[in-house]
């Protein structure tokens, strides 16, 4: 990829066949704004300085090491050569080991996506694997040594390349049965499904990301650009928080159905004072529903 630097260069293995890549970062937050921070009284930059938690004292960076606590303020030392050590030798290799159906793997265990692109050689092994998997609709799980550790990676065809996704490990991942085992057992059914299942109907639509806007970095940069142009900086807008008292109303509202029902009787009024040449029978029927709201304008004209 043109101006971008490869995060991770090797080859990608199925079966006795490999070709070479290059992985580069998909999804980056390097663009967001970012502050610094700042010493009030002088205005200079302020640096990290590591203390001990007991002294209070600076402690240099060639007096650090590793620890893991055991106890309570408790700790076995670890040497940074002991834990280079334990990172696993990297044959810098994407070894597939199944093709699976692209949506067996729930993406609660998706970590972070990458571009998988060809390198130059081989190039013609890598659109064999990527048409191949294209046609069969599957997936790709490999496994390598990526940034120092060993992880497992999915891989989909994307575009006129490939996509790898790294994955969360199963221990990594929090049981959604605990996050759930409070949730109430409510069947919803007959208007209150449908009314749903309607407004549901109505808000179909396509993902387009270029359509969501990151309305936090928009606001910091509105910030940023009036503190440099010595201007108002911009008001938070208020915001309205809808409180409905009945799900079944709410649902109704969304529906477009209560709108309609609260719409009906100013306009029977309306076409009562403007005499719409109904039969008397008819108006009179009308004028006596609204003859609350009707009275009071009468007399107030």
């Amino acid at each position: 990829m043109a101006g971008q630097r490869a995060q991770w260069k090797g080859f990608i293995k199925f079966g006795e066949v490999s070709a070479g890549v290059a992985l580069y970062t998909a999804a980056s937050t390097s663009d967001r704004i970012t502050f610094n921070t700042i010493n009030t009284a002088t205005g200079n930059r302020v640096n990290r300085v590591f203390v001990d938690s007991e002294t209070e004292e600076p402690v240099p960076k060639e007096a650090q090491t590793k620890g893991f606590e055991i106890e309570n303020g408790q700790y076995i030392i670890i040497d940074p050569d002991e834990v280079a050590a334990t990172i696993p030798e990297s044959n810098k290799t994407l070894e597939i080991e199944a093709f699976i159906p692209c949506g067996d793997v729930d993406d609660v265990y998706f970590d972070k996506p990458y571009y998988l692109t060809p390198d130059k050689m081989g190039s013609d092994a890598f659109i064999a694997l990527r048409d191949g998997m294209r046609k069969s609709k599957v997936a790709a799980i490999a496994r390598a040594v990526l940034f120092r550790r060993m992880r497992t990676v999915l891989i989909r065809p994307h575009g006129k390349g490939l996509i790898a996704t790294t994955l969360n490990y199963d221990y990594e991942v929090r049981s959604s049965k605990k996050a759930f085992e409070d949730m109430p057992k409510i069947k919803i059914e007959g208007e209150m499904l449908d009314l749903a299942k309607h407004i549901i109907s109505t808000k179909k639509g396509e993902f387009d990301p270029a359509a969501f806007d990151d309305r936090y970095e928009m606001a910091l940069a509105e910030l940023v650009k009036a503190k440099i142009e010595g201007k108002a900086l911009p008001k938070r807008k208020k915001v309205e928080v809808s409180k409905p008292n009945d799900l079944l109303a709410a649902l109704r509202e969304s529906a477009g159905f209560m709108k309609a029902t609260k719409d009906l009787p100013k306009r029977t009024a309306a076409n009562v004072n403007a005499g719409s040449g109904r039969p008397r029978a008819a108006r009179g029927a009308a004028a006596k529903t609204a003859s609350s709201k009707t009275a009071p304008q009468r007399k107030a004209s």
